[in-house]
């Protein structure tokens, strides 16, 4: 019998931690004793009908709640999402049962113009989004046909922007915010994101840009936090957030910040990129889980 994500939730008053689960970890999962809460997979790795990957994560989720990330959905796309898409994804949230489902606040499809008819084409790519009024409309339409469509609710994630919008008019925490308000969707809360942005755009003092984000958004509107670390780079060039590293102290300093205002929020260690030994990830949850049981310790004092 597989662990029913919905009562475990609701009778677990403790945080939750949980970490990515990439394909070179599928058997150090399955043959080791249980030491994190959930995990996460990148929806789209699974679309496939059978297969040894569906397989795996089948015989995982009969031990652990999954929340299902997608990163090819387009929420933020002109273009609507195609059907073949979110039928797939409906199949996959019909076998697995997450507990959370999310996606990014950005657009990845478009239409490409040739000679004899306009294309959909993928970007491959998170590609960021103006925070405008008329997109703000847009993704909400988006939200609510995927949301009604799966029945499900949808957590938002911020992402990691490398360029800036002189039309923006709305900060991205205020363009969540109203995402939230209007749709019921919640959000997922990079702080990485928030960290590399902080560098690339703000100067890169990333205690106050964390600070200055987490008190926009309504204590109420977080289901999930992103931890995550990235490749420093040299003085003067662009960080990218590429998921390669350990997280970074200022990223653990943000986490704390986080917890503090939003509580136990479910946490969850990204590692996609020069991928560690499963002990060397596992020992990032468990850093999650002391840092969290400090703060919200003294959070309710």
């Amino acid at each position: 019998m597989s662990v029913n994500s919905k009562d475990m939730l609701a009778s677990n008053k403790d945080i939750l931690v949980g970490v990515g689960l990439r394909h070179p970890h599928f058997t150090d999962i399955l043959a080791s004793a249980k030491q994190v809460d959930f995990v996460e997979v990148h929806s789209e790795n699974f679309f496939g009908q059978g297969g040894a990957a569906l397989s795996v994560l089948n015989q995982v989720r009969e031990a652990y709640p999954v929340s299902l990330h997608s990163t090819s959905m387009g929420l933020g796309s002109l273009q609507d999402i195609p059907t073949s898409y979110l039928t797939r994804l409906k199949q996959l949230t019909q076998t697995i049962d997450p507990f959370l489902m999310s996606e990014h606040a950005c657009f990845t499809w478009g239409l490409l113009q040739n000679q004899m008819h306009g294309q959909v084409i993928h970007s491959g790519d998170l590609l960021p989004i103006a925070h405008t009024r008329h997109n703000l409309n847009r993704m909400c339409e988006q939200i609510d046909k995927v949301q009604s469509y799966l029945g499900r609710e949808l957590i938002i994630e911020n992402v990691s922007a490398y360029v800036k919008f002189d039309e923006s008019y709305l900060s991205e925490a205020e363009f969540l915010t109203q995402l939230c308000k209007q749709t019921g969707a919640k959000i997922l809360l990079d702080i990485n994101n928030i960290a590399v942005n902080s560098l690339n755009f703000e100067g890169g003092n990333i205690q106050e840009s964390v600070n200055d984000y987490i008190n926009i958004l309504p204590v109420n509107s977080v289901a999930q936090i992103h931890l995550a670390g990235c490749s420093t780079v040299p003085d003067g060039q662009m960080v990218i957030d590429d998921h390669a590293r350990p997280v970074s102290d200022e990223v653990w300093q943000g986490y704390r910040q986080a917890l503090a205002r939003f509580g136990a929020v479910p946490t969850l260690v990204e590692w996609d990129s020069d991928l560690p030994e499963w002990s060397v990830l596992i020992s990032e949850a468990q850093k999650a889980r002391a840092i969290a049981n400090t703060v919200l310790g003294a959070r309710d004092e």
